[in-house]
C-alpha cells in the first residue's frame, strides 16, 4: 500500500528538488503503483515512545513529514497528484499539497491520525483548513472517517474523479498541457496562490507586482504577448 519509508521519502525530495532546477522538467506527476495510493508513514522500526528524548518527535516531524510536504508545495513546477487507490494520513497530505488532483472513482482519503492516539501531521492542519474550511477539517480528523473520491471532489478537495482505467492517461494529458505552457509564470502563479492565505491585501498585490515585474523578463512572457499581437498560437519554451 505504499507506506512512505525514510528512503522513499527522500527520493522523492531530491526528484521534486531536480525537477525545480531542470529547464526540460515542465511538470511533474505524483503517482504510485499497486492497490493503494500511499498507506501513511511506515511506521516500522520507529523507536518505542519510552525510548524518546524531549524535542526528538518534533525534531523528526520539522525534518521529515512537514519537509516531505514543503517540498510538493515549494517546487517550482506544476506538481498533479494522480491519487490511484487509498491516500492514508501522510498520504493524503502529500495528495492535498500538491497543485492538482485527480482521483480514480476507487481512490479514498482517510485522516488516520486521531484512530491511531496522534496529531495530524504533515502539514494537515495548513493545508485542510484552507482547503475546506475549520468544521470540515475537523469532522474528518476526529473521526477518521473514509472519504470516497465523490465525496472528496463535492468538498473541493479534488479536481477530477476519473475511472481507474483513465487515471494515468487523464494524468498525463494534464501534465502534456502544463508543461506546453509558461512554466517560469506557471512557478510564480503558484507561489502567489499558496502564499495568499497567510497574508494582507497589501503585501498580496505588492507580491503579485513584483511576480509580473519578474515574468516580463521571461523569453514566454515575451512570446505570449507576441504571439496575441500576430494571432497566433503561442509556442512556450518554459524560459
Amino acid at each position: 500500500m505504499n507506506a512512505v519509508t525514510w528512503d522513499q521519502r527522500e527520493r522523492i525530495i531530491a526528484l521534486l528538488a531536480e525537477a525545480s532546477a531542470d529547464p526540460a522538467v515542465r511538470a511533474v506527476v505524483v503517482t504510485a503503483t499497486g492497490r493503494g495510493f500511499c498507506a501513511g508513514a511506515d511506521l516500522r522500526g520507529s523507536p518505542a515512545v519510552g525510548d524518546k528524548v524531549a524535542g526528538d518527535v518534533a525534531r523528526m516531524i520539522r525534518q521529515g513529514a512537514q519537509r516531505f510536504i514543503a517540498a510538493v508545495m515549494d517546487c517550482e513546477k506544476p506538481v498533479i497528484a494522480a491519487v490511484n487507490g487509498t491516500a492514508a494520513g501522510i498520504g493524503a497530505h502529500l495528495a492535498f499539497a500538491c497543485d492538482l488532483v485527480l482521483a480514480a472513482e476507487s481512490a479514498r482519503f482517510v485522516e488516520v491520525f486521531a484512530r491511531r492516539g496522534l496529531v495530524p501531521d504533515g502539514g494537515g492542519a495548513y493545508l485542510l483548513p484552507r482547503l475546506i474550511g475549520p468544521q470540515r477539517t475537523k469532522e474528518l480528523m476526529y473521526f477518521g472517517d473514509a472519504l470516497p473520491a465523490a465525496e472528496a471532489h463535492a468538498m473541493g478537495l479534488v479536481n477530477r474523479v476519473v475511472p481507474a482505467e483513465d487515471l494515468p492517461k487523464t494524468a498525463r494529458a494534464w501534465a502534456e498541457r502544463l508543461a506546453q505552457g509558461p512554466t517560469r509564470a506557471l512557478a510564480l502563479t503558484k507561489q502567489l496562490v499558496n502564499a495568499s492565505l497567510d497574508t494582507d491585501r497589501a503585501t498580496a498585490f505588492a507580491a503579485e507586482a513584483t511576480a509580473q515585474e519578474l515574468n516580463m523578463t521571461t523569453r514566454d512572457a515575451q512570446e505570449g504577448v507576441t504571439s496575441f499581437v500576430e494571432r497566433r498560437e503561442a509556442r512556450y519554451e518554459g524560459r
